[in-house]
């Protein structure tokens, strides 16, 4: 099961627009070529999406799913991504209003929504629900094998959780497409899956299999590819955070881009933990990827800033200063152009 072409899509985001668990969502919005149809959130409806954040898509901000199906939807997809991926409780009349009506669902949150009999009772001939975060089948644990592989391969790192890894993922892959070359983004989270329609959920992987996953990805998708660019997890400088170690030994990446959001000094939800100045940041994960020499060096090509709480001359300033500190290109590839990060990656 994954979103084609002719699905119309409906997003659930109640209060992910202007609040802070929407990242799905808007992702979605941002980068999907899927056919969006609308968009429910109780905040915004009636308003435009661009007033609300930025995106230029147009797409109605409906309240309700009974007020999207005009719209004529026919798959719902959950939007938001709250801590834990659980499930909220007030969402799900709206979810059984959904699939009373027709509609398939796509669900990238933990809780499994397809093994729930209350939902499962009313689906109908054609009708599905898509459970993201399943591990692959016939997982092996990770060899470093993909170190044999001839293609650039390209991790993007943070100094945070939730700073835009995906984001220049995606940018860098359209990039190089534009190019001509032949690219791929390979999605290890639930919104990189809905948008690519593959990918490993790595936080659904038992960590022994994690590296086994992305590296049996990362060899599939090389056989016809000159650039990877795998979407980055956490980042080593969070406590709880497991996935670094895992994308970084399936992958064997060739390049870094360490990813930071502008003028954050701490860890978001650990503000006791101060993040190091980004240069020491930047060899902290060049060591680690080589791991005293058992591994072929990675190098962290260039830096991504999220500048998009800043004002056009303060992004410009904070770009220039990260240069500077780390003597890496850097720019904001959302904001402007990912050609610089690409230029390094492939000088």
């Amino acid at each position: 099961m994954k979103i084609n072409p002719n699905h119309r899509i409906a997003i659930l985001l109640h209060n992910g627009i202007l609040g802070d668990k929407g990242k799905t969502g808007l992702t979605m919005l941002r980068y999907s070529k899927s056919n969006i149809v609308a968009v429910i959130d109780r905040e915004c409806a009636g308003r435009a999406l661009g007033e609300c954040a930025g995106i230029i898509r147009d797409v109605p901000v409906v309240a309700s799913v009974d007020e999207a199906r005009p719209y004529d939807p026919d798959v719902l997809v959950i939007g938001i991504a709250p801590s834990g991926g659980i499930l909220p409780p007030e969402w799900m009349d709206e979810i059984s209003s959904a699939l009373h009506s027709g509609m398939s669902l796509v669900n990238g949150l933990h809780t499994r929504l397809s093994e729930l009999p209350e939902f499962m009772s009313v689906l109908r001939e054609g009708q599905w629900i898509w459970d993201v975060r399943r591990e692959p089948e016939n997982l092996s644990v990770g060899c470093g094998k993909a170190a044999e592989l001839q293609c650039r391969r390209v991790l993007t790192v943070g100094t945070d959780m939730a700073v835009g890894k995906k984001c220049v993922a995606l940018e860098m892959n359209d990039c190089a497409l534009k190019r001509g070359w032949k690219s791929k983004f390979l999605a290890t989270g639930q919104s990189g899956i809905m948008i690519s329609g593959g990918g490993v959920a790595l936080d659904s992987v038992r960590v022994d299999y994690a590296a086994g996953a992305v590296e049996q990805m990362v060899l599939r998708a090389a056989m016809d590819s000159e650039l990877l660019f795998l979407e980055g997890q956490g980042s080593i400088l969070h406590p709880s955070s497991s996935a670094t170690l895992p994308l970084i030994r399936g992958m064997q990446p060739t390049h870094l881009v360490l990813v930071h959001r502008a003028g954050q000094e701490r860890i978001a939800n650990c503000p006791e933990l101060r993040i190091p100045p980004l240069a020491r940041v930047v060899k902290l994960y060049e060591d680690l990827s080589a791991a005293a020499g058992v591994f072929a060096p990675s190098r962290v090509a260039a830096v991504a800033l999220n500048t998009c709480k800043l004002p056009e001359s303060d992004a410009l300033e904070a770009i220039g200063s990260a240069e500077a500190e780390t003597g890496l290109p850097c720019t904001d590839p959302v904001r402007y152009d990912a050609g610089p990060l690409l230029d390094s990656v492939l000088a």
